[in-house]
Formats: structure tokens, sequence, C-alpha cells
């Protein structure tokens, strides 16, 4: 645990050390650390990416060629400071700012950003990333089946945050089978069909017995439509490789949790663990340069990876410093 800002304490990295980045940024404009130079409470939303886009550029320094980052973002409206952002017993977006606070003294508005519009902080994030060389490589839907309530009547309420997956390189360490995910119960009952027995069923003119549930290949020039297992086989004459596991969808949905030392949210384990399992073998290293709680470091921990984070609240950066502690003697004793 390094106790610092995120761009200095990144700078003790070793250039190439890090396998993967898992981390989550202060959102714009939402929350108070207390803390002299925080990100968050720049003057307008350029600034602010333009802070994230210089700590990731370090980041990426740190990453080793084939390395990855995923950054954990969520959303900000434009206002005026009125209704339930003026009134701390309502509700604005994941937290009501303390009236008279440093999140008053922020701008509501912006050039081409009108009061209630939505900022689009997460793609501002993403493409500025891009534009700085990252290569970005998918969007990931963190759905919240417990979302934080709303008082709106003009729109849905939000329940999902995003997950950027950005390598530093167009080739990168990616196990997808570390995090596959079990088939449907309709896919396995179609791969467990008797299909030698469906020879009746193939695609002919006047076919009345029920929908077809397997097509053997073509006959024309199919090498393959002479031998015995033809039904096992696809078109290109590949043999079906039953696997009950399918690769992991891009909608990833749970629950949000929170850490009884803590005030804020925290990342939940769960939402963590895959991209740690996928994103670095067993002995390899997991940075977080805002580190918070601590979630990060202990699901590493947990899952034989080495840890490296920074933190520029120093409450927080102790309480991780002890939750990671615990999570290692805890290993020991296992």
């Amino acid at each position: 645990m390094i106790c610092a800002d995120a761009l200095e304490g990144l700078k003790q990295l070793e250039s190439g050390s890090v396998h993967t980045c898992v981390t989550s940024p202060p959102y714009y404009g939402l929350r108070d650390y207390g803390v002299d130079g925080q990100i968050g409470l720049e003057q307008t939303p350029e600034e602010y990416i333009a802070r994230l886009v210089a700590v990731f550029t370090e980041v990426r320094r740190g990453l080793r060629d084939d390395g990855r980052l995923w950054v954990n973002i969520g959303d900000s409206y434009a206002g005026s400071c009125k209704g339930a952002w003026a009134n701390k017993q309502g509700q604005k977006e994941v937290y009501v700012a303390e009236p008279g606070g440093p999140q008053y003294q922020l701008p509501r508005t912006f050039d081409g950003v009108k009061p209630k519009d939505m900022i689009g902080i997460p793609w501002m994030l993403a493409f500025a990333l891009r534009s700085d060389g990252w290569y970005l490589r998918q969007d990931i839907i963190w759905a919240k089946p417990n979302p934080m309530p709303e008082s709106v009547t003009d729109r849905c309420t939000k329940s999902h945050e995003y997950i950027f997956l950005l390598s530093k390189s167009p080739h990168y360490y990616f196990i997808a089978a570390a995090i596959s995910e079990p088939i449907t119960e309709s896919t396995a009952k179609r791969m467990a069909q008797d299909v030698d027995s469906q020879q009746d069923s193939l695609r002919v003119p006047g076919k009345t017995n029920g929908p077809m549930k397997a097509v053997p290949p073509r006959y024309g020039g199919c090498k393959y439509t002479a031998t015995p297992d033809v039904f096992n086989r696809t078109k290109s004459g590949n043999a079906y490789d039953y696997k009950p596991m399918r690769n992991k969808r891009d909608v990833w949905t749970v629950a949000t949790k929170g850490f009884k030392e803590a005030h804020f949210a925290v990342f939940p384990e769960e939402l963590i663990l895959p991209c740690i399992l996928s994103g670095s073998p067993e002995g390899g290293t997991v940075c977080d340069p805002f580190t918070g709680s601590g979630t990060t470091g202990v699901v590493a921990l947990e899952n034989g990876r080495a840890f490296v984070g920074c933190e520029l609240n120093s409450t927080y950066a102790e309480m991780a410093r002890k939750r990671i502690s615990k999570a290692t003697q805890q290993l020991k004793i296992v």
C-alpha cells in the first residue's frame, strides 16, 4: 500500500511489472473525500478526464506489454443545485452532497451540457484513453439488482455502471476459460439430443413431423457424408466438441455490498474476481491506483496474486492495510 496521490504513487512502480490493473476512480462531482488534491472535484468534466488520463498513462508504463486495464466508472448529471441535490434527505444518483460542500462549488452546467443532461463521463473517459494509446476492447455492463433508489419521475432508475476493458497492446493476456460460465438449460438439452436417431428429420419438401432438431452436412461435395458419424460433424467436417461451459457474457449481474468500516460504496468482490482471474496468472501482480477500502487487494491475495495499491486518503489507506493484512493472515492459517 502506497499512501499517496495516484499519479505520484504509481511512479514508484517498476516499468512492465504489473499484469493487470483493476480500479474504480472517484466519480465526477459526487463525493468529497476530504483530501487536498483529490480527483473528482475539478471545475469541468474535461479537467477531470485529463487527470484520469494522466494517471492511466502511468498505469500503462507499469503494465507488462501483455497487460490490461479494467476501469469501473459511473456517470453524473448536470444540474442547478436545486431539488433533490439540495435536500439531504433526497437521493441524487449514488450520493447526496452535504449542503455547502465542495460539490456545491462546482459548475452544474458546461459548454454543450444543459441542466438535467447526463454528462456521459464513462464514454468520455473511454474515448480519451483510446486516443491516448490504449486499445479499447470492450464495455461491460455491471447490472445492479439492488440499485440506489431515486426519486426521479421523468426517467428510469439507474441500475448499471460501466466496466471498460483496455489493453496496452493488441495482443494481451486473457484466459477466457478461467471465467467461463455454465451453458443455459436450453443449450444443454439441445446438445444432449440423440442426433443419430434423427436421421428422418432431414430438410426435405413436405416435412410434417415437427420442428427439425438437427441438420446433417450438405451432401454436395462434403467429404464426411459417407462416414458413420456424419451427424456428429459440422458442415466443415469438424467433430462437435461438447462443452458444458460457454464464454462469459458482457452483462455482469452483481449486487452492491457495503463494508462496515467504510461509509462509502466499495467494490463487490464478485465484480473484481473475473477481472483478476482472467487477466493475471497465479503469482502475477495486480494494481489498483484508487484502492479505497482495499477490496481489490483482498481478492488478489486470496487468489494467489501479489498486490500494489495507492490511496490518497490516509484513513482509507490504513483501513485497506488492516483489511489486506487480515486477509493475508487468514491465508497463512489456511
